[in-house]
């Protein structure tokens, strides 16, 4: 088996759902909105993915400024291809794209805490969450642009 490594390959929303699948995080994305895939592809400014063949078997997409901060919002790999670190691999490469103060940001589900423990990533009790159907709390005025 040959993995071919690549940093932001043109990557079709049919394929990053069909990945999904086979990892096993369907439930997490908007599968069935194609459109919004395609625009979660299309905003990311940083993809390394990992492909046998034509096909895609791994990614992890990032939203990065390239300085400070690197969120990386999808990590996955195909089912059949998992613990073969290529997980790991696709993280590095991410990484090697970054400067050097730049730190890496995610949330985990908590079945994969150790995973990312033991890859030396830390936990930040820092970090909050603004759930998607909820509105900011005490906001007196109405924000203009």
């Amino acid at each position: 088996m040959y993995i071919k490594y690549r940093i932001n390959a043109r990557i079709l929303p049919e394929q990053f759902i069909t990945l999904l699948i086979e990892a096993g995080l369907a439930h997490q994305r908007p599968m069935y909105h194609p459109e919004s895939v395609r625009e979660m592809l299309e905003h990311s400014n940083l993809t390394a993915s990992a492909w046998v063949g034509g096909k895609l078997v791994g990614i992890a997409r990032a939203l990065t400024d390239f300085q400070v901060c690197c969120y990386l919002p999808d990590l996955a790999v195909s089912k059949t291809y998992q613990r073969k670190k290529i997980g790991t691999r696709l993280q590095a490469l991410i990484q090697q794209q970054l400067g050097d103060q730049c730190q890496m940001i995610l949330m985990s589900p908590p079945n994969v805490n150790t995973y990312y423990f033991n890859l030396g990533f830390e936990p930040n009790p820092r970090c909050w969450t603004l759930p998607r159907n909820r509105r900011l709390n005490r906001l007196t005025k109405k924000a203009t642009v």
